[in-house]
């Protein structure tokens, strides 16, 4: 074969593109194949005709390119010119009136991922971090990111210090390509042109140079390849380097960018894995950051109402958990998916594997893992530590996805050994055929189960909501993963709670009073360098009265303090002055069960509304069960309505959940009598032994409540009755 010239492409041309596929058909384009994967229709999975989910068809993707399921979250299915991308429930139908192509790509980056840097995956001891990405990931990322970056989609001023990083990432490349090819450098130089190594503005502007200077460059480039390749450099570590080089040369390095409104003026939306969400009015270089993705408590689209709004166009509500609000106005619902889907999939990546803000880009095997009580694929030493946490009693299982196959299932059990009467654990695999569900497999297993555990009845281990695990991501220099606070102790001096100066805070008006307190509306005031910031806040203040009971008022405050849940109030800390004073978020509607009788006739509150409530009312209390946390005093006026919601569009509603206050233990027997029916029956004869089924037959009673308008049947009867 003729040497080729500095002109020849270093990928051949395709005998047709993509987009003049066969009619009837869907084409999924990949960027590199797994090794095994045979020649045959090499970087394209094509699909006929039916309905396919864009998670499918990553999976089948996945599958391809020799991606894991713990990598599986990383990608995501973008439009053929990269425009646009498609949220996991996204179905496409393939027909015989039209072709399309969509491109597997990976989506969410994080900064220094490509080792043990900045950005590891989350692990029991701090001291054997796990790497975000395995090889088969690094080589797609390599070959995707090679891909833009010579195709011209990576951003790249053209100084001179970045035309020299540009060259030796050429000569990285150069490198790699000699390496497979299982060449010498020299005899890649003369094959192939090393500006087919560079984006094209870059060899557009070496094209325009004198032959002379062409020619110098072309033979300092050989110099240096000869030179460095007689290192032997391995080719992984080749892909790492050129990985490394590259984020280091771009300004903005893996974000993405929206074009919304906010609430009338254009502005620009910034979202990127190490910093989380930031906006800028257009045309601006400054930069207002809104929030990380742990921060935010809830997302929702609704159909845009304003006037001259264009009648396809979505508004996008994200609310952080200190109750601020962001709103967004998209042009098309396909921009506030893709939209939506990124930050959904971000937050799932760094604060919650097994959570999502709303169904209209709900992950389908997500939404089926919640419904069987199914972890994700987390590894076996986080099941391990999760069946030990919750008392490793013979016959505990735990059903969690394969971390290697995309098929099967593990069920981890607790086993009793007969002759050292230790607990111990076993994995079961099962290989699921087609669609099968979780609830399926675990039918399958029963008989099997019983001989596992000599014949004792199997209970499922606690759910996979909010727990940490290698599904997780760390970041360098962001808040560490949240944890499961302390169970609650006895005594001043071992609570824990910021303590707020008196002198900071302004009561406003009296919104009540409550058994031990009276609540006010206040202002909090903090100084940051020379400037005064005031936040709206509640204040609740312990009756003088009820000094007694000061200590569980701050031990409630304590255990508050140390969760972070967007259906729990948020507490700022406490004022201990003259007052002991809880100081809380402000939440503009209120008690639940004073907006429902006001509100009942007026069509606001439908049954769907109370269904949602009662739905994020159990989020919250599952989040304390998962904490080992009892809340104690659960009714409607504990639930406060952040949110009213909007029947007309489809907005749901946003409640949070107060803190218990002074605790039923230390209460006498005519209080609790009042509490009757929300308090559990064990509770009245016996306050201390609340625990966490009291929480159960409370969250029964108010749901009795909400859907009985905020009035109780059994108000009418004495508590005798």
């Amino acid at each position: 074969m003729a040497p080729l010239g500095e002109e020849t492409p270093l990928i051949g041309e395709r005998s047709c593109s993509l987009s003049s596929t066969e009619t009837g058909t869907l084409q999924v384009f990949l960027y590199h194949r797994a090794a095994a994967a045979g020649p045959d229709a090499a970087g394209v999975l094509t699909f006929t005709f039916g309905e396919h989910t864009a998670e499918e068809l990553c999976v089948r993707a996945a599958k391809a390119c020799g991606v894991l399921p713990v990598c599986h979250s990383l990608f995501a299915l973008a439009t053929e010119d990269l425009t646009c991308w498609f949220p996991p429930n996204h179905v496409f139908t393939v027909d015989d009136s039209c072709s399309q192509v969509v491109v597997y790509r990976i989506r969410f980056f994080f900064p220094n991922w490509c080792g043990l840097g900045q950005s590891h995956r989350f692990q029991l001891m701090n001291d054997r971090a796990s790497a975000v990405l395995d090889y088969p990931v690094i080589d797609y990322l390599f070959a995707q990111s090679r891909s833009d970056f010579v195709g011209g989609r990576t951003e790249v001023a053209l100084s001179l210090q970045t035309q020299e990083e540009c060259l030796s990432l050429a000569l990285l490349d150069m490198l790699r390509i000699a390496k497979e090819k299982q060449q010498s450098p020299q005899e890649t130089f003369s094959c192939i042109s090393y500006k087919s190594c560079l984006p094209e503005r870059l060899r557009c502007q070496i094209q325009q140079h004198s032959f002379l200077t062409r020619k110098r460059i072309r033979r300092r480039f050989g110099k240096s390849l000869r030179k460095i390749g007689g290192c032997r450099p391995d080719g992984r570590f080749l892909k790492l380097k050129y990985l490394l080089d590259l984020e280091r040369l771009q300004a903005r390095w893996a974000e993405e960018n929206f074009r919304a409104r906010s609430p009338a003026a254009a502005v620009a939306i910034h979202v990127a894995g190490g910093s989380g969400i930031s906006w800028s009015c257009s045309g601006a270089e400054s930069r207002q950051h809104f929030c990380d993705f742990p921060d935010i408590a809830d997302v929702s689209i609704k159909q845009a109402s304003r006037d001259g709004s264009p009648a396809g166009s979505r508004v996008v509500t994200l609310t952080r958990t200190d109750n601020r609000v962001l709103e967004l106005e998209f042009p098309s619902l396909r921009e506030a998916l893709s939209f939506v889907a990124l930050v959904d999939g971000y937050y799932r990546l760094t604060a919650d594997a097994q959570h999502y803000f709303c169904k209209e880009v709900a992950p389908p095997r997500l939404l089926e893992d919640l419904e069987n009580g199914c972890h994700g694929p987390i590894s076996s030493e986080f099941a391990v530590s999760k069946l030990k946490a919750a008392g490793s009693r013979a016959g505990l299982y735990l059903l969690r996805r394969s971390p290697q196959d995309f098929d099967s299932y593990l069920l981890t059990v607790c086993t009793e050994q007969p002759v050292s009467h230790h607990n111990g654990l076993c994995d079961i695999p099962e290989r699921v055929a087609g669609h099968q569900r979780a609830a399926c497999v675990i039918s399958r297993w029963a008989i099997g189960l019983c001989d596992v555990t000599a014949g004792r009845v199997t209970s499922r281990c606690c759910s996979p909501a909010a727990e940490r695990s290698n599904l997780l991501i760390v970041r360098s220099g962001c808040p560490r993963l949240p944890g499961s606070p302390p169970a609650p102790r006895r005594g001043l001096p071992h609570m824990t709670f910021h303590k707020i100066s008196p002198e900071s805070l302004v009561r406003g008006e009296s919104l009540g009073q409550g058994s031990f307190t009276h609540i006010y509306k206040g202002v909090k005031r903090d100084q940051k360098e020379d400037a005064y910031y005031q936040t709206e806040v509640v204040l609740k203040v312990l009756d003088s009265s009820h000094h007694n009971c000061a200590e569980s008022f701050l031990e409630a405050a304590s255990v508050m303090s140390q969760l972070s849940h967007k259906h729990l109030v948020l507490l700022h800390g406490v004022s201990l002055g003259k007052d002991s004073i809880m100081v809380q978020e402000y939440v503009r509607y209120g008690p639940l069960d004073l907006y429902l009788k006001k509100n009942q006739g007026e069509g606001k509150v439908t049954t769907s509304w109370k269904l949602q409530v009662a739905k994020q009312l159990a989020h919250a209390l599952n989040y304390l069960e998962d904490k080992k946390i009892t809340h104690g005093n659960v009714s409607a006026k504990k639930v406060l309505l952040t949110r009213e919601g909007d029947v007309a569009s489809g907005s749901p509603p946003f409640i949070k959940l107060n803190d218990p206050g002074v605790s039923v233990t230390v209460l006498a027997k005519e209080m609790l009598a009042e509490r009757i029916p929300w308090v559990a029956p064990e509770c009245v004869s016996s306050p201390q032994s609340l625990a966490l089924p009291a929480d159960k037959w409370s969250f029964g009673a108010t749901l009795w409540e909400i859907f009985s308008g905020g009035n109780m049947p059994v108000s009418l009867l004495e508590p005798q009755e």
